[in-house]
């Protein structure tokens, strides 16, 4: 018997020209030195040693590579030395064992085999019918062949053993070598069999056309019509036998993932039911490949996998203000979500929307939050998207169905923990499909996403954990009812201090690296930053700054490989050379005060702004014209002023009939940009009341507020972007509503320090600041 042990070490006797199978009873001859010392050591021990053939024939003294790794442990039965010196055996082929590695070269050959067991030796009725099939072919075989014997025939049909039965035949053909060995090395019983079938369906073929071409046959079977027929039968019994144990296995590996993946106990309950489902459908249905794909997103998708949070408050702010420069209110809330973490463990994952303009880094912020809190990040974009099926997925009855962006994305970050940003979430639509907004109402609410509902998953999914942040460059765009599950942070942009440090620790760092400059190859002056930044952009944000210093970074490549210098250095004076003219004015303010031209300010989704508006007075009927491709609310307040002047006329010393003896023209510049907004009342008044009066309005001035019929200054929004465009073009005293003074806190110190600001509440408190002597 053989030892039951798994790995066992034993003496190795290479065979040439001759492989022996299991089952198989054969005289041997042996003549090498180290192969009879093998055989002196077995007979001492168990009688049991391992045949394997050689590769080569030729070689007498075959090492590890020339032998095949799967062989046969035999037991020795006899052992007869003859007088030539040669040993002649009686072995008896036991059971299949692979070569693990060689343990000892030294008088004979010594391995460690492990034992090949086979896979599929219990009889079933495939099996069976298998073995029928290869039986009927051996007797025809046996019947048109004059090499094997009756008995053999008989020897065979009486054996029930599955592997012996396969093994004998293989044995009894003739067969090359590599072919023996290729069913040597085949542990799968019913795979060996159909090997075996086909060999004989190609050697009774040989044979009939051998008969054939004997008896001067008129029909005879071209070879390549031989060659295809074969290779048709072997695809067609391969594919049949191949689909069955793949499927088998698959579902027992999917059984398998289903029970690790640790699904809720209903959600589990359905993906069983389902596989079952699947295991019985025919494999080439339609319907099986779709339960199989939604069967493999369950149990990819991440249930309980859950990353552990570094609530290290000290640590997360130096994170922030490592990628991050300024931008304290949006640090300031994501350390205090830490803090509340830190205390109570249980906080439900904020909704935090950051808006703001192009280029302020909200995206790369959320990218910072999930690095400071040690959770995995996922993005998706939300711009252009109308259809509702991106977020909650499509029905499983649809071709092509699959999860929407949520769970996708969920199955992207591997934990039911992530940062998640929805990027551009203003820029959604809705239309005939679906409103997306609507569907994410689900997802952005803390009392509903615990029971996320995806239509092709179809169970409920948990994204309480999930830490949501949104970015957006305009919220008036958002509806309210999604506006209001979000905390807003305002990212207003930067100053220019702010841009030129942003310029000179991050962004030029980056650049250099990205254009393969060491750190003494470029060297970049502030003042050549400050006039990048002054006359080159102008934005809220860094990323024209980053374009612009990235061509620095080329220029400077350029020199330094074309041998001109070995050291680029930046001033302001070379700025021009690198980037050529300046692409704007820095300062907007009027060179001197204008009558009938005032600046306003305004805000737009690219931060804040500087608005010109312009009045002309000529002699005609009472004709109102405004220009500068206005909005309604524009327009609206061009009328309510033009009321507000003629109702209070003699006060502001304006000719009462000055509407129906002079034509008023008013224009924004810049007729091909849209402007609309509640905050230009004041602004148009002025510039009106500047032009009837002929009182010239104040160089230095900017101003914003709407206003009513009666004069009253209402408050606006965007201080802060509006103050900065103020600080940026120039102006050094800027007229606001009396009802923003809270907002000042808002405005950057720096800013706030060179612009002198004057609450007002009414029209007639504007005018003393707004307007100059008359001329």
């Amino acid at each position: 018997m053989v030892d039951t042990a798994t790995k066992r070490q034993i003496p190795l006797l290479p065979l040439r020209g001759l492989l022996v199978f299991p089952a198989m009873v054969l005289h041997l001859d042996v003549g090498r030195a180290k192969s009879v010392q093998a055989l002196e050591q077995v007979m001492e021990h168990d009688h049991q040693i391992l045949l394997a053939t050689q590769k080569e024939i030729s070689i007498d003294e075959p090492t590890k590579e020339d032998i095949y790794t799967v062989g046969t442990i035999a037991k020795v039965k006899s052992l007869l030395k003859l007088p030539n010196g040669t040993v002649r055996i009686h072995v008896e082929g036991l059971k299949r064992a692979r070569i693990e590695q060689f343990v000892d070269e030294g008088d004979f050959l010594q391995v460690e085999a492990l034992l090949l067991e086979d896979e599929d030796s219990q009889m079933t009725p495939q099996l069976e019918a298998t073995m029928r099939n290869l039986l009927k072919m051996f007797e025809q075989y046996t019947k048109v062949s004059k090499k094997i014997s009756a008995d053999t025939l008989t020897i065979v049909k009486d054996m029930t053993d599955p592997s012996q039965f396969a093994d004998v035949i293989g044995a009894n053909l003739p067969l090359k070598l590599a072919q023996k060995q290729e069913l040597l090395d085949t542990t799968s019983v019913e795979k060996r069999m159909m090997t075996l079938i086909d060999i004989l369906n190609n050697e009774q073929e040989v044979l009939g056309l051998e008969k054939k071409i004997g008896q001067r046959v008129k029909k005879s079977m071209e070879k390549t019509q031989k060659e295809y027929y074969l290779r048709e039968q072997m695809k067609a019994i391969q594919k049949e036998l191949g689909d069955k144990e793949g499927r088998t296995g698959e579902v027992a590996s999917l059984r398998e993932r289903i029970e690790k993946a640790e699904m809720p106990p209903s959600v589990e309950e359905k993906a069983l039911k389902e596989l079952d489902r699947y295991e019985k459908m025919p494999p080439n249905s339609a319907e099986s490949s779709v339960l199989r794909n939604y069967l493999d997103w369950l149990v990819q998708l991440p249930w309980t996998t859950e990353t552990e949070d570094q609530l290290d408050v000290i640590r997360a702010e130096e994170i922030l203000n490592e990628d991050h420069y300024g931008l304290e209110k949006v640090k300031e809330r994501v350390l205090e979500y830490l803090a509340v973490q830190q205390l109570t463990r249980e906080l439900k994952g904020p909704i935090l929307c950051l808006a703001g303009p192009p280029g302020v880094g909200k995206t790369s912020l959320a990218r910072s939050i999930a690095r400071s809190l040690n959770r995995h990040f996922v993005r998706i974009s939300l711009g252009g998207v109308r259809d509702e099926a991106e977020i909650r997925g499509h029905r499983r009855t649809y071709v092509g169905a699959m999860p929407g962006r949520i769970i996708q994305g969920m199955k992207k970050a591997g934990s039911i923990n992530p940062v998640f940003l929805l990027d551009e979430i203003d820029k959604m639509a809705n239309d005939f499909r679906g409103d997306p907004s609507a569907a994410l109402l689900e997802v952005l609410d803390p009392e509903q996403n615990n029971s996320f509902s995806d239509h092709y998953i179809e169970e409920p999914y948990d994204l309480s954990k999930v830490m949501f942040v949104t970015t957006a460059n305009n919220i008036n765009t958002i509806p309210g009812p999604l506006l209001d599950r979000m905390e807003i942070i305002p990212i207003a942009g930067y100053t220019e201090v702010e841009k030129i440090q942003i310029a000179k620790n991050y962004l030029l760092p980056k650049q250099k690296k990205d254009h393969g400059l060491s750190k003494g190859m470029l060297q970049v002056k502030d003042t050549a930053l400050q006039k990048i930044v002054r006359y080159y952009t102008r934005e809220a944000g860094v990323r024209s700054l980053e374009r612009q210093l990235a061509s620095a970074c080329r220029k400077a490549a350029k020199i330094i490989v074309s041998g001109e210098k070995k050291r680029v250095i930046l001033t302001e004076r070379v700025v021009e050379d690198m980037l050529g003219k300046p692409r704007f004015r820095y300062g907007l303010a009027e060179v001197e005060d204008q009558v009938g031209a005032a600046t306003g300010l305004a805000y737009t989704t690219a931060g804040g702004d500087t608005l010109s508006i312009e009045v002309s007075i000529s002699p005609g009927k009472g004709k109102l014209t405004l220009t500068g491709k206005l909005g309604d609310v524009m327009k609206e307040s061009a009328q309510a002023a033009f009321s507000y002047i003629r109702s209070r006329s003699e006060e502001l010393e304006i000719d009462p009939g000055f509407n129906e003896n002079s034509d008023i023209h008013i224009h924004v510049p810049e007729g091909a940009t849209p402007k609309d907004g509640p905050s230009a009342g004041i602004t148009m008044a002025t510039a009106l009341i500047s032009a009837l009066t002929g009182r010239p309005v104040k160089k230095e001035v900017g101003m914003t507020g709407e206003m009513t019929l009666r004069g009253r200054v209402l408050p606006i929004g965007g201080l802060k972007e509006k103050s900065m465009s103020a600080h940026r073009a120039g102006l050094k005293t800027i007229i606001i509503p009396k009802d923003n003074e809270k907002d000042l806190e808002e405005v950057p110190e720096s800013v706030r320090a060179d612009l002198e600001y004057i609450l007002v509440s009414h029209l007639d408190e504007v005018l003393p600041h707004a307007l100059g002597e008359k001329q």
